[in-house]
Protein backbone atom coordinates (compact mmCIF):
# COMPACT_ATOMS: atom_id res chain seq x y z
CA UNK A 1 0.00 0.00 0.00
CA UNK A 2 2.96 2.37 0.99
CA UNK A 3 4.83 2.01 -2.41
CA UNK A 4 1.34 2.34 -4.80
CA UNK A 5 0.88 5.57 -2.64
CA UNK A 6 4.31 6.49 -3.14
CA UNK A 7 3.67 5.95 -7.00
CA UNK A 8 0.54 7.69 -7.25
CA UNK A 9 2.11 10.70 -5.14
CA UNK A 10 5.01 10.93 -7.66
CA UNK A 11 2.73 10.72 -10.73
CA UNK A 12 0.59 13.49 -9.30
CA UNK A 13 3.93 15.50 -8.66
CA UNK A 14 5.21 14.88 -11.98
CA UNK A 15 2.31 15.88 -13.40
CA UNK A 16 1.89 18.94 -11.31
CA UNK A 17 5.72 19.90 -12.17
CA UNK A 18 4.72 19.64 -16.22
CA UNK A 19 1.56 21.92 -15.65
CA UNK A 20 3.84 24.55 -13.99
CA UNK A 21 5.49 25.06 -17.90
CA UNK A 22 4.48 28.25 -19.59
CA UNK A 23 3.16 26.32 -22.87
CA UNK A 24 0.09 25.73 -20.95
CA UNK A 25 -0.77 28.79 -19.90
CA UNK A 26 -2.56 30.58 -17.19
CA UNK A 27 -5.90 30.51 -15.21
CA UNK A 28 -7.81 33.62 -15.40
CA UNK A 29 -7.95 35.70 -11.85
CA UNK A 30 -8.17 39.34 -10.62
CA UNK A 31 -10.31 41.50 -12.84
CA UNK A 32 -10.43 39.19 -15.48
CA UNK A 33 -11.91 36.78 -13.00
CA UNK A 34 -14.59 39.21 -11.71
CA UNK A 35 -15.51 39.58 -15.94
CA UNK A 36 -15.90 35.91 -16.35
CA UNK A 37 -18.00 35.22 -13.07
CA UNK A 38 -20.45 38.50 -13.81
CA UNK A 39 -20.99 36.15 -17.64
CA UNK A 40 -24.36 35.36 -18.14
CA UNK A 41 -23.05 32.51 -19.65
CA UNK A 42 -20.75 31.28 -16.94
CA UNK A 43 -22.67 29.06 -14.40
CA UNK A 44 -21.70 26.44 -11.58
CA UNK A 45 -18.16 26.95 -11.73
CA UNK A 46 -17.70 27.04 -15.78
CA UNK A 47 -18.85 28.43 -19.15
CA UNK A 48 -21.66 26.63 -20.28
CA UNK A 49 -22.88 25.90 -23.71
CA UNK A 50 -26.50 27.40 -25.09
CA UNK A 51 -27.96 23.62 -25.03
CA UNK A 52 -26.72 20.93 -22.74
CA UNK A 53 -23.39 19.32 -24.14
CA UNK A 54 -22.38 16.28 -22.55
CA UNK A 55 -18.33 15.63 -22.65
CA UNK A 56 -19.37 12.39 -24.82
CA UNK A 57 -22.12 11.79 -26.55
CA UNK A 58 -24.29 8.42 -24.82
CA UNK A 59 -22.81 5.28 -25.43
CA UNK A 60 -19.34 6.49 -24.99
CA UNK A 61 -17.15 6.96 -22.31
CA UNK A 62 -13.08 8.02 -21.63
CA UNK A 63 -12.04 4.67 -21.85
CA UNK A 64 -14.31 3.26 -24.70
CA UNK A 65 -12.92 6.65 -26.68
CA UNK A 66 -9.22 6.11 -25.58
CA UNK A 67 -9.76 2.94 -27.16
CA UNK A 68 -10.83 3.80 -29.89
CA UNK A 69 -8.18 6.50 -30.23
CA UNK A 70 -5.26 3.63 -29.69
CA UNK A 71 -6.52 0.63 -31.32
CA UNK A 72 -9.25 1.57 -34.11
CA UNK A 73 -7.75 4.34 -36.20
CA UNK A 74 -8.97 4.30 -40.03
CA UNK A 75 -4.84 3.16 -41.29
CA UNK A 76 -5.11 6.34 -43.70
CA UNK A 77 -5.57 8.27 -40.86
CA UNK A 78 -2.48 10.17 -41.63
CA UNK A 79 -1.39 10.41 -45.58
CA UNK A 80 1.49 8.21 -47.03
CA UNK A 81 2.01 11.57 -49.58
CA UNK A 82 3.44 14.50 -49.12
CA UNK A 83 0.17 17.14 -48.66
CA UNK A 84 0.26 19.75 -51.92
CA UNK A 85 1.06 23.35 -50.74
CA UNK A 86 1.58 26.34 -52.86
CA UNK A 87 4.28 29.38 -51.15
CA UNK A 88 2.75 32.34 -51.02
CA UNK A 89 4.40 35.63 -50.35
CA UNK A 90 1.36 37.73 -48.07
CA UNK A 91 4.38 40.62 -48.01
CA UNK A 92 3.71 40.98 -51.42
CA UNK A 93 0.05 40.69 -51.73
CA UNK A 94 -1.33 44.58 -52.67
CA UNK A 95 -2.47 46.13 -49.91
CA UNK A 96 -6.18 46.52 -51.42
CA UNK A 97 -6.78 42.54 -52.27
CA UNK A 98 -9.10 40.95 -50.34
CA UNK A 99 -8.07 37.56 -50.15
CA UNK A 100 -7.54 34.61 -47.45
CA UNK A 101 -5.39 32.01 -47.23
CA UNK A 102 -5.16 28.70 -45.81
CA UNK A 103 -2.71 27.01 -43.57
CA UNK A 104 -4.00 24.25 -42.83
CA UNK A 105 -6.47 22.67 -39.76
CA UNK A 106 -8.05 26.37 -38.69
CA UNK A 107 -5.76 28.35 -39.20
CA UNK A 108 -5.72 31.09 -42.13
CA UNK A 109 -4.66 34.34 -43.13
CA UNK A 110 -7.17 37.49 -44.31
CA UNK A 111 -6.27 40.75 -45.72
CA UNK A 112 -9.38 42.69 -46.19
CA UNK A 113 -9.49 46.52 -47.12
CA UNK A 114 -6.34 47.23 -45.99
CA UNK A 115 -6.86 45.34 -42.54
CA UNK A 116 -4.79 41.99 -41.99
CA UNK A 117 -6.27 39.50 -40.01
CA UNK A 118 -4.75 36.09 -38.51
CA UNK A 119 -6.60 33.34 -37.04
CA UNK A 120 -6.18 30.56 -34.90
CA UNK A 121 -2.14 30.50 -35.94
CA UNK A 122 -0.49 26.98 -35.22
CA UNK A 123 3.02 26.84 -36.99
CA UNK A 124 4.88 25.20 -34.82
CA UNK A 125 4.12 21.23 -36.55
CA UNK A 126 2.89 20.35 -33.42
CA UNK A 127 -0.57 20.43 -31.71
CA UNK A 128 -0.04 18.79 -28.60
CA UNK A 129 1.49 20.54 -24.79
CA UNK A 130 3.64 16.83 -25.42
CA UNK A 131 6.18 17.62 -28.10
CA UNK A 132 5.90 15.14 -30.99
CA UNK A 133 3.05 13.57 -30.40
CA UNK A 134 0.27 15.13 -32.57
CA UNK A 135 2.61 16.15 -35.84
CA UNK A 136 1.82 18.00 -38.76
CA UNK A 137 1.47 15.67 -41.86
CA UNK A 138 4.44 16.22 -44.62
CA UNK A 139 3.76 19.22 -46.43
CA UNK A 140 1.79 21.34 -44.40
CA UNK A 141 3.94 23.23 -42.24
CA UNK A 142 5.50 25.04 -44.54
CA UNK A 143 4.44 28.78 -43.11
CA UNK A 144 5.90 29.98 -40.04
CA UNK A 145 5.38 33.26 -38.28
CA UNK A 146 8.45 35.17 -40.13
CA UNK A 147 6.13 34.39 -43.08
CA UNK A 148 3.64 36.81 -41.20
CA UNK A 149 3.23 40.24 -42.41
CA UNK A 150 2.53 42.79 -39.63
CA UNK A 151 -1.08 41.65 -38.19
CA UNK A 152 -3.48 44.17 -37.38
CA UNK A 153 -6.11 41.75 -35.42
CA UNK A 154 -5.11 38.34 -34.22
CA UNK A 155 -8.52 36.13 -33.59
CA UNK A 156 -8.40 33.11 -31.03
CA UNK A 157 -11.55 31.25 -30.82
CA UNK A 158 -10.61 29.22 -28.10
CA UNK A 159 -7.63 27.93 -26.46
CA UNK A 160 -6.80 24.52 -27.51
CA UNK A 161 -3.45 23.61 -28.34
CA UNK A 162 -4.35 22.71 -32.27
CA UNK A 163 -5.65 26.83 -32.18
CA UNK A 164 -3.70 28.69 -29.58
CA UNK A 165 0.25 26.93 -29.66
CA UNK A 166 2.59 28.29 -27.59
CA UNK A 167 5.75 28.76 -29.73
CA UNK A 168 3.87 30.37 -32.53
CA UNK A 169 2.20 32.87 -30.49
CA UNK A 170 5.51 33.90 -28.69
CA UNK A 171 7.13 34.70 -31.80
CA UNK A 172 3.97 36.49 -33.60
CA UNK A 173 4.54 38.86 -29.92
CA UNK A 174 6.40 41.79 -32.33
CA UNK A 175 4.31 41.84 -35.42
CA UNK A 176 0.54 41.76 -33.41
CA UNK A 177 -1.13 45.29 -32.92
CA UNK A 178 -4.39 43.36 -31.41
CA UNK A 179 -5.45 40.56 -29.83
CA UNK A 180 -9.43 38.91 -29.31
CA UNK A 181 -10.46 36.00 -27.77
CA UNK A 182 -13.13 35.03 -25.77
CA UNK A 183 -13.63 35.52 -21.59
CA UNK A 184 -10.21 34.68 -20.07
CA UNK A 185 -7.93 33.37 -22.77
CA UNK A 186 -5.88 37.19 -22.29
CA UNK A 187 -4.86 35.29 -18.96
CA UNK A 188 -2.30 33.25 -21.37
CA UNK A 189 -1.49 35.65 -23.62
CA UNK A 190 -0.65 38.52 -20.45
CA UNK A 191 1.36 35.53 -19.33
CA UNK A 192 3.25 34.92 -22.22
CA UNK A 193 4.70 38.37 -22.23
CA UNK A 194 1.55 40.32 -24.34
CA UNK A 195 1.09 43.72 -23.68
CA UNK A 196 -2.51 43.68 -21.54
CA UNK A 197 -3.56 46.96 -23.46
CA UNK A 198 -4.06 45.13 -26.60
CA UNK A 199 -5.52 42.63 -25.56
CA UNK A 200 -9.38 42.73 -25.91
CA UNK A 201 -11.76 39.80 -24.09
CA UNK A 202 -15.36 39.62 -25.32
CA UNK A 203 -18.18 37.64 -24.04
CA UNK A 204 -21.12 36.27 -26.71
CA UNK A 205 -23.02 38.76 -28.31
CA UNK A 206 -20.39 41.84 -27.57
CA UNK A 207 -19.92 43.97 -30.37
CA UNK A 208 -16.57 46.01 -31.91
CA UNK A 209 -16.20 48.69 -33.89
CA UNK A 210 -12.46 48.32 -35.80
CA UNK A 211 -12.94 51.48 -37.54
CA UNK A 212 -13.29 52.00 -41.39
CA UNK A 213 -16.33 50.74 -41.60
CA UNK A 214 -15.30 46.94 -40.13
CA UNK A 215 -17.16 45.41 -37.31
CA UNK A 216 -16.67 42.48 -35.49
CA UNK A 217 -19.10 40.34 -33.16
CA UNK A 218 -18.18 37.64 -31.07
CA UNK A 219 -20.55 35.02 -31.37
CA UNK A 220 -21.68 31.69 -29.78
CA UNK A 221 -20.19 28.55 -30.54
CA UNK A 222 -20.89 24.66 -28.93
CA UNK A 223 -17.32 23.64 -27.71
CA UNK A 224 -15.34 23.41 -25.03
CA UNK A 225 -11.37 24.88 -23.55
CA UNK A 226 -8.92 24.08 -21.18
CA UNK A 227 -5.43 24.04 -21.57
CA UNK A 228 -4.68 21.39 -18.28
CA UNK A 229 -6.77 20.09 -15.72
CA UNK A 230 -9.64 22.79 -15.76
CA UNK A 231 -11.89 22.50 -17.94
CA UNK A 232 -14.29 25.18 -19.71
CA UNK A 233 -12.55 28.11 -17.36
CA UNK A 234 -12.24 30.45 -20.22
CA UNK A 235 -14.67 30.97 -23.52
CA UNK A 236 -14.78 29.41 -26.48
CA UNK A 237 -15.97 32.11 -29.32
CA UNK A 238 -17.43 32.65 -33.27
CA UNK A 239 -17.32 35.63 -35.04
CA UNK A 240 -18.73 37.72 -37.48
CA UNK A 241 -16.82 39.88 -38.97
CA UNK A 242 -18.83 42.47 -41.22
CA UNK A 243 -16.40 44.75 -43.59
CA UNK A 244 -16.90 47.45 -46.21
CA UNK A 245 -17.50 44.96 -48.71
CA UNK A 246 -18.16 41.75 -47.40
CA UNK A 247 -19.40 39.84 -44.11
CA UNK A 248 -17.91 36.51 -43.10
CA UNK A 249 -18.54 33.48 -40.62
CA UNK A 250 -15.67 32.88 -38.13
CA UNK A 251 -17.14 29.59 -36.49
CA UNK A 252 -13.95 27.92 -35.01
CA UNK A 253 -14.74 24.65 -33.15
CA UNK A 254 -18.64 23.64 -32.58
CA UNK A 255 -20.77 21.26 -32.75
CA UNK A 256 -24.18 21.84 -33.99
CA UNK A 257 -26.90 23.83 -32.49
CA UNK A 258 -29.25 26.42 -32.97
CA UNK A 259 -26.61 29.13 -32.81
CA UNK A 260 -26.03 28.97 -36.54
CA UNK A 261 -29.87 29.71 -37.27
CA UNK A 262 -30.18 32.50 -34.64
CA UNK A 263 -26.97 33.91 -35.90
CA UNK A 264 -27.82 33.81 -39.34
CA UNK A 265 -31.61 35.51 -38.28
CA UNK A 266 -29.48 38.35 -36.34
CA UNK A 267 -26.92 39.27 -39.55
CA UNK A 268 -28.74 37.81 -42.19
CA UNK A 269 -26.69 36.38 -45.22
CA UNK A 270 -23.01 35.81 -45.29
CA UNK A 271 -20.46 35.81 -48.00
CA UNK A 272 -18.45 33.11 -46.39
CA UNK A 273 -19.17 30.95 -43.63
CA UNK A 274 -15.49 28.97 -42.17
CA UNK A 275 -16.74 26.30 -40.42
CA UNK A 276 -15.17 23.04 -38.56
CA UNK A 277 -14.67 19.84 -40.98
CA UNK A 278 -12.65 16.83 -39.09
CA UNK A 279 -11.44 15.40 -35.91
CA UNK A 280 -15.11 14.26 -35.63
CA UNK A 281 -16.02 10.85 -33.83
CA UNK A 282 -19.79 10.01 -33.18
CA UNK A 283 -18.73 10.21 -29.17
CA UNK A 284 -17.47 13.62 -29.77
CA UNK A 285 -21.00 14.28 -31.72
CA UNK A 286 -21.81 17.62 -29.14
CA UNK A 287 -18.54 19.56 -29.93
CA UNK A 288 -17.62 18.46 -33.60
CA UNK A 289 -19.39 19.08 -36.37
CA UNK A 290 -20.05 16.15 -38.85
CA UNK A 291 -19.95 16.86 -42.50
CA UNK A 292 -23.58 17.18 -43.47
CA UNK A 293 -23.81 19.30 -40.43
CA UNK A 294 -21.03 21.58 -41.89
CA UNK A 295 -23.44 22.15 -44.60
CA UNK A 296 -26.85 22.65 -42.39
CA UNK A 297 -25.28 24.87 -40.68
CA UNK A 298 -24.02 26.70 -43.59
CA UNK A 299 -28.22 26.70 -44.93
CA UNK A 300 -28.69 27.98 -41.26
CA UNK A 301 -26.34 30.81 -41.87
CA UNK A 302 -28.08 32.12 -45.47
CA UNK A 303 -24.19 31.17 -46.17
CA UNK A 304 -23.50 32.24 -50.34
CA UNK A 305 -20.21 29.75 -49.88
CA UNK A 306 -18.88 27.73 -47.23
CA UNK A 307 -15.28 26.86 -46.33
CA UNK A 308 -14.84 23.90 -44.47
CA UNK A 309 -11.54 23.71 -42.14
CA UNK A 310 -10.05 21.72 -39.19
CA UNK A 311 -8.80 18.78 -41.57
CA UNK A 312 -5.48 18.19 -43.96
CA UNK A 313 -3.01 19.13 -41.41
CA UNK A 314 -3.43 16.67 -38.09
CA UNK A 315 -5.01 13.44 -37.13
CA UNK A 316 -6.69 14.30 -34.11
CA UNK A 317 -9.55 11.81 -34.66
CA UNK A 318 -9.98 8.29 -36.46
CA UNK A 319 -11.42 8.42 -39.25
CA UNK A 320 -9.42 8.95 -42.94
CA UNK A 321 -7.60 12.09 -42.93
CA UNK A 322 -9.46 12.96 -46.26
CA UNK A 323 -13.02 11.57 -45.58
CA UNK A 324 -14.23 15.22 -43.90
CA UNK A 325 -13.51 16.80 -47.47
CA UNK A 326 -14.02 13.90 -49.43
CA UNK A 327 -18.21 13.63 -47.37
CA UNK A 328 -18.44 17.81 -47.45
CA UNK A 329 -18.51 17.83 -51.16
CA UNK A 330 -20.79 14.79 -51.54
CA UNK A 331 -23.23 16.64 -49.25
CA UNK A 332 -22.50 19.81 -51.04
CA UNK A 333 -24.16 18.55 -53.88
CA UNK A 334 -27.15 18.20 -52.23
CA UNK A 335 -27.34 21.30 -50.14
CA UNK A 336 -26.54 23.27 -53.30
CA UNK A 337 -23.69 25.49 -51.11
CA UNK A 338 -20.37 26.14 -53.66
CA UNK A 339 -17.16 25.40 -51.27
CA UNK A 340 -14.22 27.31 -51.21
CA UNK A 341 -11.26 24.13 -50.65
CA UNK A 342 -7.86 25.92 -51.49
CA UNK A 343 -4.66 24.15 -51.47
CA UNK A 344 -2.65 25.44 -48.40
CA UNK A 345 -1.43 28.94 -49.80
CA UNK A 346 -3.23 28.98 -52.32
CA UNK A 347 -5.03 32.80 -52.37
CA UNK A 348 -8.24 32.94 -52.23
CA UNK A 349 -10.22 36.00 -53.42
CA UNK A 350 -13.13 36.95 -51.56
CA UNK A 351 -14.40 39.64 -54.02
CA UNK A 352 -15.18 36.19 -56.43
CA UNK A 353 -17.85 34.36 -55.42
CA UNK A 354 -17.15 31.84 -58.88
CA UNK A 355 -13.66 31.33 -58.16
CA UNK A 356 -12.99 27.50 -58.70
CA UNK A 357 -11.18 25.18 -56.75
CA UNK A 358 -9.65 21.71 -57.60
CA UNK A 359 -10.52 18.67 -55.08
CA UNK A 360 -6.85 18.68 -54.49
CA UNK A 361 -7.13 15.54 -52.40
CA UNK A 362 -8.41 13.06 -54.86
CA UNK A 363 -5.16 11.05 -55.49
CA UNK A 364 -3.28 11.93 -52.29
CA UNK A 365 -2.83 8.88 -50.43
Amino acid sequence: MITILIIVATVAAIGFGVLQQDKFGKKPSGARLEAIHNSPNYRHGQFQNLNPTPTFAEGYSMGKVMYRQFFEKDPRAKPADIIPSIKTDLNQIPADSNVLVWFGHSSYYMQIAGKRFLVDPVFSGNASPVAGTVKAFEGTNNYHVDDMPHIDYLLITHDHYDHVDYETILALKPKTDTVICGLGVGAHFEHWGYDPAIIIEKDWYDKMDLGSGFTLFTEPARHFSGRGFSRNNTLWVSYVLQTPAIKIFIGGDSGYDTHYADIGKRHGSFDLAILENGQYNLAWHYIHHFPEEVLKAAKDLHARRVFPVHSSKFALAIHAWDEPLIKVSEFSKTYQIPLVTPIIGEVVNLNNAHQRFSQWWVGVN
